[in-house]
């Protein structure tokens, strides 16, 4: 029988890079809880033109990348490839219009298949945000500042750098995507075989393309900027002005844009160098056209999401364990106490380890190898005084403390 193993592009979290995980979502939680985002979950699996309809018929996502299915239903179902969709889909089939603007915070796992690199999984966690229902420039302000904020409770904003970009209106888009045909049709021999069938069907997504023959093609392609009718001109004035105001620097970047025509107006990405090739950690934009995509009545919409691997990957070091009280019972009446007394130390807060078996040199080994604070050793002759021998792990000293004082005692090493 093969050895098993996880499957390529998974990944198994255990130990420290658990709690990092672990410590990311709660800490941006908390963050998003803070600007009034409330927690909202959808199923890990949709039908399949959920994906369709919002990320495009030509987009690598579909066409090479979701994990999709049939099931016994005969129903085309697809993994989720990010959280967006299923979040439009659940303000649509849920009725949630009447609960606008409708802020909500998501995290958990998503599904790409693509080649596995650092950083890069295919099956990953994503956490995000959503701001549904408003339309002003605010919005987008908000969602970027509740970013920076999540990245510098993390202690990582100094080490990213936001960009941005517009992606102005549906009519700055048109004249921008007739410009870009004109100029890509007059270079098309110098582009790879996938930038020229996207010419034909979505022209603005060869700006995406890291072949290195488009990248030198594209540096003259051009400027979205140089297109923008007025109103998006106003709009984009309006999200940089806020930003300003809040003190939250950006470098502008003509060349960031979002290849499907329901994005608009506001992009951004917050960005390293601390991670080589992926340089992205967080990116989002404007989505006024989404829901109105997939079905729904006209709705604005503006989010972002981040890879939780990554974020993971910047931290200064792994979110460290809280550092145990190790009970260890002698003797059967000692192990009996032992059960009892660890169930009244946790809940009054601390942390605390049975040693199940063994005598007290395998409980210290056992108390040693998880880097305890304390060990408590209970056994008859501390159980006739109705005491406990409490040992501080750092410093060596032994202590005898009253089994009602206990609590009061270990609170230090809360």
């Amino acid at each position: 029988m093969a050895k098993l193993q996880p499957v390529r592009g998974t990944h198994d979290l255990l130990g420290d890079e658990a709690r990092s995980h672990l410590a990311i979502v709660e800490a941006a939680r908390d963050v998003a809880d803070r600007y009034g985002y409330g927690p909202m979950s959808t199923p890990v699996f949709e039908f399949t033109d959920v994906f369709q309809r919002t990320l495009g018929d030509t987009s690598d996502i579909v066409t090479k990348e979701m994990y999709t299915f049939e099931d016994k239903g005969g129903d085309s179902l697809t993994l989720r490839p990010e959280g967006t969709a299923g979040i439009a889909r659940a303000v649509i089939s849920g009725g949630l219009r009447n609960e606008l603007p409708l802020k909500c915070f998501y995290s958990g796992p998503m599904f790409r298949h693509e080649r596995p690199q650092k950083g890069r999984l295919r099956q990953f966690h994503q956490i995000g945000v959503e701001l549904i229902g408003v339309a002003e420039p605010t919005g987008d302000v908000e969602v970027i500042a509740l970013a920076a904020d999540i990245l510098d409770t993390l202690g990582i904003l100094e080490d990213t750098t936001l960009e941005l970009n517009t992606l102005g209106d549906s009519e700055s888009r048109a004249l921008y995507r007739d410009a870009l045909v004109a100029y890509f049709t007059g270079v098309a021999d110098k582009l790879s075989d996938d930038s020229r069938e996207r010419l034909t069907r979505n022209p603005l997504r060869i700006l995406d393309s890291k072949d290195k023959g488009d990248r030198e093609v594209i540096a003259d392609a051009p400027v979205f900027g140089d297109y923008l009718s007025a109103p998006a001109q106003e709009f984009f004035g309006a999200v940089c002005q806020g930003l300003d105001t809040i003190g939250l620097g950006y470098t502008l970047n003509p060349r960031l844009v979002r290849g499907l025509d329901y994005y608009s107006h506001t992009a951004f990405e917050f960005t390293t160098e601390s991670l080589g090739a992926q340089g992205t950690v967080l990116a989002g934009g404007r989505y006024d056209g989404l829901i109105e995509t997939m079905g729904g009545a006209a709705t604005p919409g503006v989010g972002w999401a981040a890879g939780i691997e990554r974020l993971s990957m910047m931290l200064a070091e792994p979110v460290a364990r809280t550092r145990p009280i190790t009970l260890i019972g002698l003797g059967e009446d000692g192990e009996r106490e032992t059960v009892r007394l660890a169930r009244t130390l946790r809940q009054a807060g601390l942390t605390i380890e049975l040693v199940y078996k063994g005598g007290l040199k395998r409980g210290l080994r056992r108390a040693d190898r998880i880097n305890a604070a304390a060990a408590v050793m209970i056994g008859d002759d501390e159980l006739a005084r109705n005491a406990a021998t409490v040992r501080d792990l750092d410093s060596g000293e032994q202590t005898d403390v009253a089994i009602a004082d206990l609590t009061d005692h270990l609170a230090a090493y809360r």
